[in-house]
């Protein structure tokens, strides 16, 4: 279908597949077509996937600047270490939320007390672009365990406020500027709201099939909406999806491996200083990822 036909769509995202060596990531942002909604900048889809006995994730440690991320699990766990000092177990349903803010080093990697045995691994990890004044705030790590978010159940609708305010919740999460992040379940022939108190939304369909005015979206998808409409989003079977959204960011941002920032010449700085062994190193760890030749 043409996207422009749907009077509440304004954008379809098909996310491009890339086989990590294991598992697969769907990439959903950034995109040729949009790089950006509200401040979601990068938006991964990892799995799912179930890993044989030995086996698992091992992202060695890298650099960010100038982001948020959140690592959210369906299934599976990761071991994260920062250079902060933060050792920290994800599990599903955990929000987790790392500032990068002025630089961290982290690395994610399968807990080795998992490793033992056939481990699955489903998630989606995404990166927020922090606002200009704080682009440049002292590095942390949030993390709220799963039975502290917002949940919500009615009928066949279950649903978990990750960040901002939903279903007339709203997560105890503190964010750097006002946006929304939540899983929702839907069975089949059930309905969920999307109410228009976000400049910029989408839907990201993770599981199941979904209708939007009279149109049916399969996942893997990203659908964009038009701003300013309330949504109501219907599960064709049943389906997981996670809304998103926020205020437009406060000027363009670049993009480069890692690195987030309204100033090339910050990403340049970056760069040599990662290169250089500059960035706080993660305690316990000996590996690293090199600067890549881009």
């Amino acid at each position: 279908m043409s996207e422009l036909s749907n009077p509440a769509v304004e954008l379809i995202i098909v996310p491009p597949t890339r086989d990590l060596g294991g598992f697969e990531v769907r990439r959903a942002l950034p995109n040729r077509r949009r790089h950006m909604v509200g401040p979601f900048i990068f938006l991964d889809q990892m799995g799912p996937a179930r890993f044989p006995v030995g086996g698992g994730v091992d992202v060695r440690p890298h650099p960010h600047i100038g982001l948020a991320t959140v690592t959210y699990l369906f299934e599976g766990s990761l071991m994260h270490r920062d250079s902060e000092g933060n050792a920290i177990e994800i599990t599903p349903g955990a929000m987790n939320l790392m500032t990068a803010g002025r630089g961290i080093a982290h690395s994610e990697r399968t807990p080795a007390n998992v490793r033992g045995q056939s481990s699955p691994l489903f998630g989606i990890q995404s990166w927020l672009a922090l606002p200009t004044a704080h682009e440049e705030v002292a590095p942390s790590f949030q993390r709220f365990t799963a039975d502290s978010l917002p949940a919500i159940e009615d009928g066949g609708l279950r649903a978990r406020v990750i960040a901002g305010s939903a279903f007339g919740q709203r997560s105890p999460v503190s964010t750097a500027s006002e946006w929304l992040y939540a899983e929702v379940n839907l069975d089949a022939g059930t309905s969920a709201p999307f109410e228009a108190d976000q400049e910029e939304r989408g839907a990201y369909i993770v599981e199941g099939a979904v209708e939007v005015a009279g149109d049916i979206f399969e996942a893997p998808q990203l659908i964009i909406f038009r701003p300013g409409d309330r949504i109501t989003i219907t599960a064709v079977r049943d389906s997981r999806l996670m809304l998103l959204g926020g205020a437009g960011i406060d000027g363009p941002r670049y993009i480069w491996w890692n690195f987030v920032s309204s100033s090339k010449e910050r990403i340049e700085q970056a760069k040599a200083d990662w290169k250089a062994g500059r960035f706080k190193a993660v305690p316990g760890e000996t590996e690293f990822i090199p600067l890549p030749d881009l």
